[in-house]
């Protein structure tokens, strides 16, 4: 083979080398610029509206300027703790079965389930949940229904992500603590989880940070509310559903404060996810 044919196939490498590099960074450009544009619209139409007034107040009645949304803000933290003594110990538990003590037959329908839950869509929670709380004795939209709505969807999400990371614990360490004669129950709670506790964190603060944002199940259990909410029996305000009513309001400060409150919504997500990265940073679990 002669010199030049040799350049010649070198180049070839190098140009389709050059080729991929291209198209996948493109392709990188093109998922993250979405998510680029959003916040950067966010911030042209909403970043006016984030002021003190806007974490420390309630809402003006419809027509008058000024108000804000530190309802709707308290509210969302309410409902997300809410959702998390429902949502995190069944979760959590679930995949502990599914790793350490389900049949292998038991173990493929929860899974099979529980994939299929975390597709459902977010307003057939709020259905299920209406019906199943909000239209039995005593009836009513309350904080509680809204809770439980949100807390039914992180259940599945909590027990696959808790399974697959507690998966990722070698079995040497289950089998050095049977064979020290540990049981089985002191072995799962004191090595096995907490070898894995940081993952679990990470899957539940996933899980947070995508229920935050629901507003269909809301609509059919917490209702909304434009005071600041004194009994957990009553309905209860959330930024998700402040902010789809102010949008729908014709009132141009209200939509200003909309954008303003998914600037803040989305912001916080942002900084959920920064937290989760650097929770997990350089870990295998």
């Amino acid at each position: 083979m002669t010199i030049t044919a040799q350049n010649d196939k070198h180049s070839w490498r190098k140009f389709k080398s050059g080729l991929v590099s291209f198209i996948c960074i493109a392709c990188a450009v093109a998922t993250v610029a979405p998510l680029a544009l959003v916040f950067v619209h966010l911030l042209q139409e909403g970043f006016s509206a984030v002021n003190w007034d806007f974490f420390t107040k309630i809402p003006k009645p419809p027509g008058e300027s000024g108000g804000g949304m530190a309802n709707a803000i308290v509210g969302t933290f309410t409902l997300l703790v809410l959702a998390s003594i429902i949502g995190i110990p069944i979760g959590v538990l679930g995949g502990v079965y599914l790793s350490e003590y389900g049949t292998r037959r038991v173990n493929w329908v929860l899974r099979f389930f529980a994939d299929i839950l975390n597709g459902v869509p977010s307003i057939v929670w709020g259905v299920v949940a209406y019906a199943a709380i909000v239209v039995v004795p005593p009836k009513g939209f309350s904080a509680y229904a809204g809770g439980a709505a949100l807390g039914f969807m992180m259940v599945p999400l909590i027990m696959r992500t808790t399974e697959e990371v507690l998966l990722l614990v070698p079995n040497g360490y289950r089998e050095a603590a049977l064979a020290l004669g540990i049981s089985q129950w002191k072995t799962t709670l004191q090595i096995v989880v907490r070898s894995a506790m940081k993952g679990i964190v990470t899957g539940v603060l996933i899980a947070l940070a995508r229920i935050s944002g629901e507003t269909a199940p809301l609509l059919f259990t917490a209702l909304g509310n434009s005071h600041w909410n004194r009994n957990l029996h009553d309905p209860i305000a959330a930024l998700p559903l402040q902010i789809f009513n102010f949008a729908i309001s014709p009132y141009e400060d209200q939509q200003h404060q909309a954008w303003a409150g998914a600037l803040v919504l989305v912001t916080v997500a942002f900084l959920v996810n920064i937290f989760v990265r650097a929770l997990t940073r350089g870990k295998a679990v």
